[in-house]
């Protein structure tokens, strides 16, 4: 009778916890590591790692993977790309609580914020739930193809608790005491934390306000408060990066010591982010013993564009909104035809949302994506530049561009972690040690940001591909997103290679490790598009010791599950 269920040999182990790689096998037993090091004993099943690292499976702590797990089993992309664990519900946006009647408001809501289809959301999303407990007991009889935690957020928190108040107007005091008991119930029925965003990027479709962002600070101290009633959970925001750095800083300080509980906020590099007096205030409360941590990506945040996706630069152009629902042949036909291209060219875009405004205006760094992709392409390869050089007007290029590959063709606008024409600045966020790896934004954005290949493209990019003396330690890259992440919300009983722990686990030849392109697909409720990307070099990923890709194909395991609330070390 075989000892183990499961046994990894013969690979070089990184383990998650920064200690240095050493080779040896590892022992898995009903859904734990069993054993680490020299493994003697027969196993059901064994995987030969020789060549091979191993690491624990990645944690995303940046996810929104809250509409997507209700109407399918695979939370990819993430889970192409060695993710057994994901964190959603961020940003102060998804789908509880809410009131029947406000169904409309929160699927406005995500489609504005998180850019999915509402068509999608209509009919994928059973909206069998009113309150954040009876979502977490919806979510909870998903089978899926990893672990997923959920957060309270909140926007729809306000408009379920304010009604249509919500949107515009303060809350009052009465309000403010059913947030905060509200949060305290969500945290003792599983939530993982709570989420806000003050982003004036964030909003519904038609340019409203996303109703968070109407919340003064005692609003925002009632939700910590009930971080603190519970005495758990951790608190996420989206920064308002038109207020004065110093004082927005100052404002999480106060989050956290109210809650007495762990504060993230996402970080960005470049100009007018605030990242240095971020990193200073993040140095200053380490030292006072305040737990905040920056959340942030080492590579630009990159919006693709294209005629198959949800923006570019003549989406919003009255000539183009008459063609947009036609097939990608037609409208490409329609494209090629001098009359209208001179037409389109002409115009300007109408819109009176704010952000796609200015990202479809802004045309100074457009990059061909390419196959496969070049996310830290070359200042001439800039078709700003390319267009200076040949005499070409620029808008003429990007409309020849957009026409490549029978209208498939991707232009990659890098906008967050950028400063002047330098995208690589976020690399040097990570020589921090309260900034941690995330923003890859699985489940979201599906025609316009696929950043959920990140880890993939960090072990490659930044680790195994970077220049001599460039590149970040493997064994300090696995760390970010494996122990660092999920000690960071409170799931320590994962992301170490260690007896006890959780059976999540990577082999991955690192040799072949690749990040594919992205691609359209047409896999969501309603037919909808979404943009999905593919890895190589995954041998094996294992979730709670079952394999669950093998090769970068699904095996059809489904040992994924809701996970409810922090969960302790090993042994404690």
């Amino acid at each position: 009778m075989a000892q183990w269920d499961l046994a990894i040999r013969g690979g070089t182990i990184i383990d998650g916890s920064g200690a240095g790689r050493f080779e040896g096998d590892i022992a898995v037993k009903d859904g734990r590591i069993a054993a680490v090091g020299t493994v003697e004993g027969a196993a059901a099943e064994e995987i030969d790692a020789r060549g091979h690292i191993v690491t624990p499976g990645f944690v995303d702590i940046h996810t929104h993977y809250d509409g997507q797990i209700t109407w399918t089993d695979r939370l990819d992309p993430s889970s192409d790309h060695g993710v057994t664990t994901v964190v959603m519900g961020n940003c102060g946006v998804g789908f509880a609580p809410m009131r029947q009647h406000q169904r409309e408001t929160v699927i406005e809501l995500m489609e504005g914020v998180e850019d999915i289809p509402g068509v999608v959301m209509a009919e994928g999303v059973p909206f069998n739930w009113e309150t954040f407990p009876e979502y977490l007991d919806a979510i909870e009889q998903r089978p899926s193809d990893m672990d997923f935690a959920a957060q309270i957020p909140h926007s729809p928190l306000r408009v379920y608790v304010m009604g249509e108040r919500g949107l515009a107007e303060q809350a009052n005091d009465a309000d403010l005491a059913d947030m905060r008991r509200l949060v305290a119930e969500a945290l003792e029925a599983g939530a993982l934390g709570v989420s806000t965003s003050r982003s004036m990027a964030h909003r519904f479709r038609d340019g409203r306000p996303a109703p968070s962002l109407n919340s003064p600070e005692d609003e925002l101290l009632a939700l910590a408060a009930g971080l603190h009633d519970a005495g758990r959970g951790v608190f996420q925001v989206t920064p308002d990066t038109q207020n004065d750095p110093e004082r927005e800083f100052a404002l999480f300080r106060r989050i956290a010591e109210t809650a007495g509980r762990p504060l993230s906020f996402t970080l960005m590099a470049g100009e007018g982010m605030g990242s240095k007096e971020h990193l200073a205030g993040l140095e200053s409360a380490r030292a006072d013993g305040v737990v905040i941590r920056g959340q942030s990506t080492p590579r630009a945040v990159g919006f693709l564009f294209g005629l198959d996706l949800s923006l570019h630069p003549f989406a919003l152009n009255p000539s183009y909104r008459e063609i947009e629902g036609l097939p990608l042949a037609e409208r490409v036909a329609r494209m090629r035809d001098p009359g209208f291209r001179r037409r389109l060219l002409g115009e300007e875009p109408d819109t009176a949302n704010p952000l796609f405004r200015a990202l479809v205006g802004d045309t100074s760094m457009l990059f061909p994506l390419g196959n496969p992709p070049n996310y830290e392409p070359g200042k001439e390869d800039n078709l700003a530049a390319r267009a200076a050089e040949t005499g070409q007007d620029l808008m003429d290029l990007i409309y020849d561009e957009l026409l490549r590959d029978e209208g498939r063709a991707i232009l990659y606008s890098p906008k967050g972690n950028v400063e002047g024409d330098d995208i690589t600045v976020g690399k040097g966020l990570f020589s921090h040690e309260n900034v941690l790896l995330g923003l890859g934004d699985g489940g979201a954005h599906y025609g316009m940001i696929c950043d959920a290949g990140l880890p993939t493209w960090f072990l490659t990019a930044c680790v195994r591909d970077a220049a001599p003396g460039e590149g970040m330690d493997l064994v300090r890259a696995v760390q970010l997103m494996t122990q660092d992440a999920a000690q960071a919300v409170g799931l320590a009983d994962r992301g170490t290679l260690a007896p006890g722990y959780k059976a999540d686990i990577n082999v991955i030849d690192f040799d072949r490790l690749a990040v594919k392109a992205p691609q359209v697909v047409r896999d969501l409720p309603a037919d909808g598009r979404r943009l999905l990307q593919k890895a190589g070099g995954y041998a094996a990923t294992l979730v709670s010791g079952v394999v669950t890709y093998r090769n970068g194909e699904h095996t059809g395991a489904l040992p994924g599950k809701l996970v409810r609330g922090a969960q302790p070390r090993p042994g404690v």
